[in-house]
């Protein structure tokens, strides 16, 4: 990236009483076929971080530790069975031997178990069918339906104020990088605008105060909106692996059962990644630089929090709190 292309522009109007004051970006910046700031300009800040291009990186690693931990929890249930087994004298010893030896077999069944046993329900089948069809679809700034998406984002991200046009200035008051925003669905396609017009319906109160970063200590370089959006998209399609025909990571599989439960599970977990997100920038104390870090943050967190057992929809994240009441 250019470092030309980086230079600190005034929020178009007061927010808190305050002056806000937000980078703005060249054209020249990738869109999400490229993860912000993956450019060499950033590597040396980033070498301390998986590179997020090198999603097969991370898949080996990650199956490595798996691996460990479930060679270490074998040794264990051997170790315990054996002490067992010793601890029995007489024709009480086969009893531990019997346990043992059912304890493997149910191990042994347990990790044969492949990702094509997975059984999709009737309506799992049909839902994930509808949003990868969602995701197939690249954005067109010449099909109507996709301009009149972009002005309903404008009028729910600045109420009452005219909009001049599909190309102008105004637009980076919104955090794209230029002044045409169809420049920037280059890898998020037209579920990425979805995303956000959603979440300004469903959420409006979170949805302002996150686009015009009313809350917390901020940095003097923020992190665009509108492309943080386009990110937070791509960062959940390869989370949940929604590009292979049935989704094969454990985020994946649980997400099948809450879009069992919702339709719109999507976008709803979009809006509560974009609020994890603005929740670790804080925390993090973040600047534009290390936008990536706190990208990679924000995964992990919800990768965590849909492990828990008792996740059967979006609602019961422990991050959904974070979202303020919804519309309806």
């Amino acid at each position: 990236m250019n470092t030309g292309g980086l230079r600190r522009r005034v929020h178009h109007e007061d927010v808190g009483g305050r002056r806000n004051e937000r980078l703005e970006f060249g054209a020249g910046a990738d869109g999400l076929d490229e993860p912000l700031l993956g450019q060499d300009r950033y590597e040396t800040a980033r070498a301390s971080y998986v590179d997020d291009d090198s999603d097969h990186d991370w898949r080996e690693k990650k199956s490595r530790e798996e691996q460990a931990w479930t060679q270490n929890l074998s040794r264990l249930i051997a170790l315990w069975a054996q002490w067992f087994t010793n601890a029995v004298v007489g024709g009480g010893a086969w009893v531990g031997s019997t346990l043992f030896q059912l304890l493997l077999l149910r191990r042994q069944a347990n990790d044969s178990q492949t990702v094509e046993e997975i059984y999709l329900s009737p309506i799992q089948a049909e839902r994930l069918e509808d949003l990868q069809q969602r995701l197939s679809v690249p954005f067109d700034g010449s099909r109507a339906e996709h301009q009149d998406a972009l002005r309903a984002l404008w009028h729910s991200a600045f109420p009452g104020r005219t909009l001049p046009g599909l190309v102008s200035e105004q637009w980076k008051e919104m955090g794209w990088q230029g002044t045409d925003p169809s420049t920037d669905f280059r890898g998020g396609g037209f579920i990425s605008l979805q995303n956000l017009l959603f979440f300004s319906r469903k959420f409006p109160d979170s949805f302002q105060r996150l686009l015009h970063k009313q809350e917390g200590k901020r940095a003097t370089w923020e992190y665009p909106f509108a492309v943080a959006g386009l990110n937070i998209s791509f960062m959940l399609i390869q989370m949940l692996d929604l590009k292979s025909a049935k989704p094969t990571s454990m985020s994946g599989v649980t997400f099948l059962k809450i879009l069992a439960e919702d339709e719109m599970a999507f976008d709803m977990l979009y809006c509560v990644a974009f609020e994890m997100l603005d929740a670790h920038w804080l925390a993090m104390r973040a600047s534009y630089m290390e936008f990536n870090a706190v990208l990679k943050a924000t995964r992990m967190q919800l990768e965590r929090e849909m492990m828990l057992e008792d996740v059967c929809c979006v609602q019961d994240l422990p991050a959904f709190n974070l979202l303020s009441p919804s519309k309806t």
